[in-house]
């Protein structure tokens, strides 16, 4: 009987939230550009970035290409002088017409409830739907993981794509991915090896120094 093969080192991989911005949570900025850090949300990156920094070696950090993704991608990749790789397949979903509009009307559109309770059949008017957001995004994990098997990479990106990505980790319907929540600067840390994704943490503000990935 020829020996089993080795199986390949897993990839563990750091999704990030980008840094708060001034209008976060008041407005939906879709993949509108121009939209930088607060100053708490460059405290925030930077603290993200020291929390990473404990770990071993990261072997690359990608950001989707808007300022406040790349300025909190900045933050994480210094310490490891790496340069920021972009992607659009990171980018937020592409909200359309409602690019810009303020939270607090979208919320009382009937639409509305359709986000949240079936994204799955919902695209923003003039815009994407959010299978497309997630096919995109996975696309994008994929190819990232598989050129970094048995490192340690960084992702920032935005909620919804994080949150379709830990989704599909954990084989949930993506009409049931609203139910999660990723705050801004948090880690979701998720290992990708042979038997599939292994979910560690998810919305994790507190230190990473505990965050080992199991064995594949």
């Amino acid at each position: 009987m020829p020996p089993r093969r080795k199986p390949p080192p897993p990839t563990l991989v750091l999704f990030v939230r980008h840094g708060l911005t001034p209008t976060t949570g008041k407005v939906l900025p879709g993949q509108a550009r121009g939209l930088h850090l607060a100053e708490a949300g460059r405290a925030q990156a930077q603290r993200t970035g020291e929390r990473i920094a404990v770990l071993p070696r990261v072997g690359a950090v990608y950001s989707s290409p808007l300022e406040r993704t790349r300025e909190t991608a900045a933050a994480i990749a210094g310490p490891h002088k790496l340069r920021v790789r972009t992607d659009r397949r990171l980018l937020d979903a592409d909200a359309g017409d409602w690019t810009g509009r303020q939270l607090k009307e979208l919320v009382r559109t009937p639409e509305w409830r359709v986000v949240q309770r079936h994204p799955s059949g919902f695209r923003f008017p003039g815009g994407e739907s959010f299978p497309e957001m997630q096919a995109r995004m996975l696309a994008a994990v994929d190819d990232i993981r598989n050129r970094h098997i048995g490192e340690a990479v960084v992702i920032v990106s935005h909620a919804d794509p994080i949150k379709v990505a830990v989704a599909d980790a954990v084989g949930s319907p993506l009409d049931l991915f609203q139910r999660m929540n990723v705050s801004p600067a948090s880690v979701t840390a998720i290992v990708y090896g042979e038997l599939g994704p292994n979910v560690l943490t998810v919305n994790w503000t507190g230190e990473l120094d505990g965050l080992v990935p199991p064995p594949s």
